[in-house]
């Protein structure tokens, strides 16, 4: 198995809490063991950013949306929008996170997954369902993702081409 780097990109979620950053990072090292990879603050189409979004060797999407409080949590009356954009969709939250609130249908309990994350690792508590993308999106999609990830990492590269995600 490779091992994961002990500095991840600390851009990822710069400006937010820690807390935040720590979750993804969790996230990240979950999906990495999983042979999932991801990038963080995905632009989509319909004008919402998704916190992470990641793909499998199958071609398969899985975005993300971390909370780190109840209140952001529970205003969050987006979160419908990312469905069409993807294959699974989780919640991911800090280790101690009150989980009452997923319980109940408003945040989707039969149609998102939610995971428990540090910074150093995460677990599913809840499997995501599997709700497969029309092919014609998911071509769209996987493009999309693997267009920005190039840009990404051209902007890694060369500074002055950062930005312009």
């Amino acid at each position: 198995m490779a091992s994961l780097p002990d500095s991840p990109r600390t851009d990822c979620f710069a400006g937010l809490p820690l807390v935040a950053q720590d979750v993804a990072r969790g996230v990240t090292r979950l999906f990495f063991r999983s042979d999932l990879y991801g990038i963080c603050e995905v632009p989509l189409p319909n004008g919402r950013r998704a916190d992470m979004m990641a793909i499998c060797s199958r071609g398969l999407l899985t975005i993300v949306e971390i909370k780190v409080s109840r209140a952001d949590l529970i205003g969050d009356h987006k979160w419908t929008d990312y469905l069409d954009y993807c294959d699974r969709f989780f919640w991911a939250v800090p280790a101690g996170f009150a989980l009452e609130p997923f319980d109940g249908e408003a945040l989707g309990h039969d149609c998102a997954g939610l995971i428990i994350a540090d910074r150093y690792d995460a677990e599913v508590i809840r499997e995501a369902p599997y709700r497969p993308l029309a092919a014609a999106r998911r071509k769209a999609e996987t493009l999309r993702f693997a267009r920005r990830a190039a840009r990404r990492l051209a902007g890694d590269l060369d500074p002055g081409l950062a930005g312009l995600d």
